[in-house]
């Protein structure tokens, strides 16, 4: 399989020195001009044959099947639809879009043009996660979901000296619920569906949700979903039954080992994940279902990455912060 990638921060650099052992030749980089130099180092170094600095030129010029978006959020539309319009199947970092309606659009495209659309987000193809659906029917009836994923940003005392990156940017469509808490939202999402209603209670600074709670309602219990870059805490993820509780002390988008304990004092513990790189299997399973030709587990996929959009749009525009992107009113 033949890769473009599009971005040179700190995703594509994590995924680069790796692509190669997981079925992919990265045979073009796209950066900035600004980033030119670094590009051009990057090549080098990992033997990739084409470096563009002008991404409609790498389209126009590239000699790859998928192209790998690794780009500020808030380029994630434009870049996605640009590249399904040449016809190249596309693996767009999370999250999808920077709204519900973008993402709509990107997925109606892709099935429009018969091409494979993947959100990358590492959570939903961790084996560990897989074990958690096997594992809740034993736990009995939910009643109630807490999920923590924060950590206190390397990039905040800048972003309080007034030096914002893309990421505490809300005309780049950051914030921490765009980031860390969209973990917890396809966490939450991809074991019991989009919730009856939700709130999002954000910390707030320079017009951006530095760190937030938010609240999902469902049918018999609520989903509490944590994210801060404005200060840490340990990780925690618990699911609490009528029967025990099934926990997490690692964040969702490593899924690490599994606790099972049961009222009748039963303990168990389980960890499938491989070693190595979280995003392995992610781009392990991308390859695969493009060579399959089956689009199915693709736009299963797809699925899930519209209903996390829409709740986390909902919850945003609910908690007032609006990007430049959202021009429908959800």
């Amino acid at each position: 399989m033949k890769l473009g990638v599009a971005g040179t921060g700190m995703m594509a650099r994590e995924a680069l020195p790796l692509l190669g052992q997981w079925g992919w030749e990265v045979c073009a980089l796209c950066g900035t001009k600004r980033s030119r130099v670094l590009t051009q180092e990057l090549c080098g170094q990992y033997g990739i044959a084409a470096a563009y600095s002008d991404y409609d030129a790498m389209l126009a010029e590239g000699e790859m099947d998928v192209l790998y978006l690794a780009v500020p959020n808030h380029l994630h539309y434009d870049f996605a639809c640009k590249a399904l319009e040449h016809g190249f199947h596309v693996i767009v970092e999370k999250p999808v879009a920077s709204n519900y309606d973008e993402a709509k659009q990107l997925a109606a495209r892709a099935k429009e043009k018969n091409l494979y659309l993947f959100e990358a987000i590492t959570t939903v193809t961790m084996p560990n996660y897989e074990k958690i659906k096997e594992l809740l029917p034993r736990i009995g009836d939910v009643r109630a979901v807490s999920c923590n994923f924060s950590q206190y940003s390397h990039r905040y005392d800048a972003f309080l000296a007034g030096d914002i990156a893309p990421v505490f940017d809300p005309a780049k469509s950051g914030g921490a619920l765009m980031d860390l808490n969209l973990y917890n939202l396809h966490y939450v999402l991809g074991l019991f569906g989009e919730p009856k209603s939700v709130r999002y209670h954000a910390n707030m600074s320079c017009g951006i949700d530095t760190g937030g709670m938010l609240f999902l309602e469902y049918e018999s219990f609520y989903a509490v979903c944590i994210a801060a870059k404005d200060c840490a805490a340990p990780c925690s993820y618990v699911i609490s039954g009528s029967k025990g509780y099934i926990s997490q002390d690692t964040p969702a988008n490593a899924c690490g080992v599994v606790t099972l304990r049961l009222n009748d004092g039963t303990k168990e513990r389980y960890d499938s994940n491989p070693p190595g790189s979280r995003l392995k299997l992610e781009f392990e399973l991308f390859a695969k279902e493009i060579l399959s030709g089956s689009r199915r587990r693709c736009y299963e996929m797809l699925d899930q990455s519209l209903s996390v959009s829409r709740v986390q749009t909902k919850a945003r525009l609910g908690a007032g912060i609006r990007f430049p992107a959202d021009q429908i009113v959800m």
